[in-house]
């Protein structure tokens, strides 16, 4: 399975950074995305987990494609789209277009193009190559309950702070702690950041052992303080007022696919061109990284029209027989056929009748028929 943890060097280093957006800009516009997939869920009734996998498919596409490239608000619906149908809550695409069209202004809705539905279905095919069919994502929120269900105190300040840390990982879809963190650090992070603001201190909790020092050792191992404050700085520069209120709000230039091309080939799909070489195909216009920038596994970040594992044609094909020449119709024009057989006259056939037959089906009706049923 493919690693979807990345270190603050790969947060800087991503496709949207070479492409010229600063570290700021690319933040806002993750927020920007998952706050548009939060709203979009909370506007059709979408649970919490179907929202989360949209935001964290979100958060994965940019890590290997520009947002100058594909522009965040389609990909955001296309993240909410197959969302829907992984857990197995679907909502249909035109109903998406139609609640981004309500949600969005004119000018953030035009990146949709003539055709938003066929561009949402396209770039899902890109999402898909992207996040590697890896479709199955985890969430703190699981973790959160069965955590705060150990943790022993007064019943209302517990259910406080519960509901505190619950909100901050709903908050925390915003930021990238979902792609640098695994779900169970980010539950223990947020719990014990909702245990200080609420002043609630945990004591004593359930399955309490002399070697345990802080409540979640019993949870996860290796875990500084360090890490926790990280995601909690993280969480709480969200409610920050932004340091830059005249940046720009919207996306970089980009063109509507009816007058650009479409994602298809804005995604720079090429086919593989070696048996060990990952699908990629590098554009003219970026100069190439270093040797010291390109990751060890990297996941194909562009997805190709061509199979090459199943070449056309998929099996050998066979020369067809040729024809049998027939013997009624019309002469071939490519020569003379031979004579057909004569007439043969109607043959006789003689009845032989068995020898024991009268033994067990004497002849006559069966006895008692006329009992039953008139004389025919």
């Amino acid at each position: 399975m493919p690693n979807w943890y990345y270190d603050k060097k790969d947060l800087r280093n991503t496709p949207s950074a070479r492409d010229g957006i600063d570290y700021e800009t690319e933040r806002r516009y993750r927020k920007e995305g998952a706050r548009f997939i939060m709203e979009a869920g909370a506007t059709m009734s979408l649970g919490h987990n179907t929202v989360a996998t949209g935001v964290v498919y979100f958060h994965r596409f940019y890590m290997f494609h520009s947002f100058r490239t594909f522009p965040r608000f389609v990909t955001a619906s296309c993240c909410l789209f197959l969302a829907g149908k992984v857990e197995e809550t679907p909502k249909k695409c035109k109903d998406i277009i139609k609640t981004a069209r309500m949600l969005l202004a004119d000018e953030k809705f035009q990146s949709f193009g003539d055709d938003p539905k066929e561009e949402v279905m396209t770039l899902e095919r890109i999402l898909l190559q992207t996040i590697k069919f890896d479709l199955q994502v985890e969430h703190p929120y699981s973790f959160l309950v069965k955590y705060a269900k150990c943790l022993k105190g007064d019943a209302a300040k517990l259910q406080k702070m519960v509901q505190m840390a619950w909100n901050f990982v709903n908050d925390s879809l915003s930021t990238t702690v979902s792609i640098q963190w695994e779900p169970e650090i980010i539950a223990v992070a947020l719990i014990y950041l909702a245990s200080k603001l609420s002043k609630f201190t945990v004591v004593d909790w359930v399955g309490k052992k002399p070697e345990h020092l802080k409540w979640w050792d019993m949870f996860v191992q290796d875990v500084t303080m360090e890490i926790l404050e990280e995601i909690c700085h993280q969480v709480l520069d969200l409610y920050q007022p932004a340091q830059s209120e005249s940046a720009p709000s919207k996306s970089p230039p980009q063109l509507p696919p009816s007058k650009a091309s479409p994602p298809m080939k804005r995604a720079n799909i090429s086919p593989i061109t070696s048996k060990n070489s990952p699908n990629i195909a590098v554009k003219n216009s970026l100069p190439p990284l270093p040797p010291t920038e390109v990751e060890a596994n990297p996941i194909p970040k562009h997805i190709t029209t061509e199979n090459p594992h199943y070449p056309y044609p998929p099996y050998p094909m066979h020369p067809v027989p040729p024809l049998m020449p027939q013997s009624h119709g019309p002469p071939p024009p490519y020569g003379t056929m031979p004579p057909a057989m004569p007439p043969q006259p109607p043959q006789t056939w003689q009845h032989y009748q068995h020898p024991n037959a009268n033994k067990y089906y004497p002849p006559g009706p069966p006895p008692g028929r006329n009992a039953y049923y008139p004389p025919q």
